[in-house]
């Protein structure tokens, strides 16, 4: 298994600045308070609380010294010899998409390139972000206290202090037009806007229809200026907006399903699109949320957290069992991924999703699952991707980014 911190040349107070970030950080910092409390019991549980704390990154530096001293010097040539796979992987990707789910954990990615793919970004806020999207200029990102991040090409910066309406209302979706040249953002308490890319400046379309209830998620169809956009609620509503020359007309709210509460929609283009709840209910729609069929999903024992419209038909959700249950227009086949899942994303035939502090991701429509390792100080809570590029954001500010290429 790869180390949860990138290997550097740097001395050590380097090392531990990257160390900080990781899942080990977070846990011998817990192991820290944990025995300090027990120090009321006997005083030598000091001593435990300050080596739970101080060998963790000690031994991890030194095992990454070790490793360099012995390792090859550059431009030295070695000879590569092929050791005999004793349990070699079947192939998957030949027969039916009948594949069903297994218990086999994805694998972690040792190789020395893809260790470093992913990388965290310098975000400008230490506060828990939600949701992510990307756009062909710019990837945005939003979450809570109403924040509102965007990087066009020169790093992270705030967009937006406080929401759409300065009233610090969290922030849970966001999405962008099909060329990028419009975000929209949603949240709590009705909260609703619209940034204009080039220029920055956003305007408040909060309480649509006088509704005032927490917006989940929302998903935007159609191009810059002529966009249609749909809502979905804690209260199992839709509401759809369609944008011209400023404005917009509002129609609904509707209930697709049984009330239950959505968690997730996405548009796959030219209106198709779909919508899942709490209540194990996939929708999917063809006329760009004007109206809705349930495609499933049956037996799903995990809650649905998360949606990704790849195609009219295809399209993935995610549960918080760890499971990704596939669409292809005429059946569900479940895949066993990881822990608690929350959100999930794709781009052609790559995919996404985040769980507690982990990515996984599948590079190949019929791949494996894969983890790469990613300096995260706390859960991962929503993942975008788009232009070639994919974005996961969660607790602390965590921002981190890699760009999409052939593998």
């Amino acid at each position: 298994m790869t180390d949860p911190v990138v290997p550097s040349d740097d001395g050590f107070l380097d090392f531990f600045r990257r160390y900080a970030k990781t899942w080990v950080h977070a846990v011998a910092a817990a192991g820290l308070t944990a025995f300090s409390t027990l120090t009321v019991v006997h005083t030598w549980f000091a001593g435990l609380a300050i080596a739970a704390y101080v060998v963790p990154p000690v031994a991890l530096y030194l095992s990454q010294r070790r490793r360099d001293r012995t390792a090859p010097e550059p431009g030295t040539a070695t000879e590569a010899v092929p050791e005999a796979d004793e349990n070699p992987r079947p192939d998957t990707r030949a027969g039916t998409d009948e594949k069903t789910s297994t218990d086999e954990e994805p694998r972690v990615d040792d190789d020395a390139d893809d260790a470093v793919e992913w990388t965290t970004a310098d975000a400008p806020v230490d506060v828990a972000l939600y949701d992510a999207a990307v756009g062909p200029t710019a990837a945005y990102a939003v979450g809570e206290s109403g924040v509102v991040l965007a990087d066009r090409g020169e790093g992270w910066t705030v967009a937006l202090e406080d929401g759409p309406g300065a009233d610090g209302q969290p922030l849970r979706g966001v999405d962008t037009t099909a060329d990028g040249g419009a975000v929209w953002l949603a949240g709590d308490s009705g909260s609703l806007g619209r940034i204009d890319v080039e220029t920055g400046r956003h305007v408040d379309f909060s309480a649509p229809k006088d509704i005032t209830d927490n917006w989940v998620d929302v998903a935007v169809d159609g191009g810059d200026g002529s966009e249609t956009v749909l809502l979905v609620n804690g209260s199992g509503q839709t509401l759809r907006g369609r944008y011209r020359d400023g404005e917009v007309a509002w129609t609904g709210p509707e209930k697709p399903g049984s009330g239950s509460s959505f968690s997730g929609v996405d548009f796959a283009g030219e209106g198709a699109g779909y919508l899942c709840d709490t209540n194990d209910g996939v929708y999917g729609t063809t006329d760009a949320g004007e109206t809705f069929e349930r495609v499933g999903i049956d037996g799903a024992d995990g809650t649905l957290t998360g949606v990704a419209a790849l195609a009219r038909d295809d399209c993935l959700v995610c549960a918080d069992d760890g499971v990704v249950h596939r669409y292809d227009g005429a059946r569900w086949t479940p895949e066993s991924v990881g822990d608690a899942l929350r959100g999930i994303a794709g781009e052609g035939a790559y995919v996404v999703a985040c769980g507690e502090g982990a990515l996984y991701e599948r590079p190949a429509t019929n791949g494996d699952w894969e983890r790469p390792m990613v300096p995260a100080s706390g859960p991962l809570r929503g993942v975008g991707t788009g232009a070639g590029r994919a974005v996961a954001v969660g607790d602390g500010g965590t921002v981190a980014t890699r760009r999409l290429t052939s593998r």
